[in-house]
């Protein structure tokens, strides 16, 4: 493939960007002979979903080929950068599949029996061993561990923590011993106060966020992939839970106050990175629906732009269009800071430096 050369803008403070394509990378060094695919235009780095699941959908059963589709409707959205936070499905064989978007995993949930989705992760019957099999997860995921947080308590009818203070510390400790980082699921309060005590270094969905925990979270640079478009989901959550009506009632709650909580998590410098949850309610390739909602929540159009770009790049160590990156980026037709809906049709999406659009 011939080298290809690239010229535009940076929206975020409209300086020029160019740069050549080499192969599957991205090179700052001239390259005479290279076709110039784009003269103008804004350029920003692949779209990250930091919140994924390519390898689970409705029913279970994801053969890697399903995954693939995923992967590749996710790509065309132009996100091409997938923190993948559990999934029943090893999906490290789509790492050679250059038209797939690049992934960064956490293994499989860490659950305990009756307390997650069936059949969706591991299940710890001592939560005793919770150490050990963060220290397994850490060795088959890309330097992430993920934890069940909270779930339905059946015997109490709603959100209940899984874990005790002290099984959240030793997890903690052995993922960071692992070189691994840890995140965990939580839509209630009760769960985040110890998880946060503890030192893990982010939290999904945060619904049950207070302006205490919230300050802690800051303290302690934890971050917050808030799923807004997953929230959303929350009512058709609670009205297929009928056996559970204090659950519902709660998620309903969670739902109506979510908005406020991550306006205030945002105001209080809380870091959100964009994640969908695809894979389960939600469908892949919605990562522009996820950014939109960010800005409606305080962030405006440059911090959702920036949630779903530079911010988690930065923040997984991927990269944002230096020399020797993966040539994983956008060209669009208007500044995405004053149009965001520009992200919807981009001009060209490169993916590993492969033209998906």
């Amino acid at each position: 493939m011939a080298a290809e050369h690239y010229r535009g803008r940076n929206p975020f403070d409209g300086e020029p960007v160019e740069f050549w394509v080499v192969g599957d990378t991205i090179s700052h060094e001239r390259v005479p002979a290279a076709v110039t695919v784009t003269d103008d235009g804004w350029i920003v780095p692949g779209l990250v979903d930091a919140h994924n699941h390519v390898g689970i959908a409705p029913g279970l059963g994801v053969t890697i080929e399903q995954a693939r589709q995923f992967a590749y409707a996710d790509a065309r959205a132009g996100t091409l950068l997938i923190r993948e936070v559990g999934s029943p499905v090893d999906t490290h064989p789509l790492d050679d599949d250059p038209s797939c978007p690049r992934f960064i995993r956490a293994g499989m949930h860490i659950a305990r029996p009756k307390r997650y989705l069936r059949d969706y992760g591991i299940d710890l019957d001592d939560p005793d061993d919770l150490p050990a099999e963060v220290a397994r997860q850490a060795r088959a995921g890309d330097g992430w561990v993920k934890l069940v947080g909270d779930w339905i308590d059946r015997d109490a009818g709603d959100l209940a923590p899984l874990w005790t203070r002290d099984q959240l510390a030793a997890a903690v400790s052995v993922a960071h011993e692992h070189g691994a980082r840890i995140t965990a699921h939580v839509f209630g309060t009760d769960a985040l106060v110890d998880l946060i005590d503890v030192g893990v270094d982010c939290i999904e969905h945060g619904t049950g966020l207070t302006g205490d925990l919230i300050d802690r979270m800051v303290e302690r640079s934890i971050a917050l992939v808030p799923t807004l478009i997953q929230v959303d989901n929350f009512p058709e959550i609670a009205d297929g839970a009928d056996r559970f009506p204090a659950y519902a009632r709660h998620m309903r709650a969670l739902h109506a106050g979510a908005a406020d909580v991550f306006a205030a998590a945002r105001e209080a410098g809380v870091t959100m990175f964009a994640g969908t949850d695809a894979g389960g309610f939600v469908e892949h390739g919605r990562i522009v629906d996820e950014i939109e909602r960010l800005a409606q929540v305080g962030l405006g159009p440059a911090g959702a732009l920036e949630a779903a770009t530079t911010g988690p790049r930065d923040w997984l160590g991927a990269g944002r269009l230096d020399d020797g990156d993966r040539a994983d980026f956008l060209v669009l037709e208007d500044n995405p800071v004053d149009k965001l809906a520009t992200l919807r049709a981009p001009r060209h999406v490169a993916c590993s430096g492969r033209h998906l659009i």
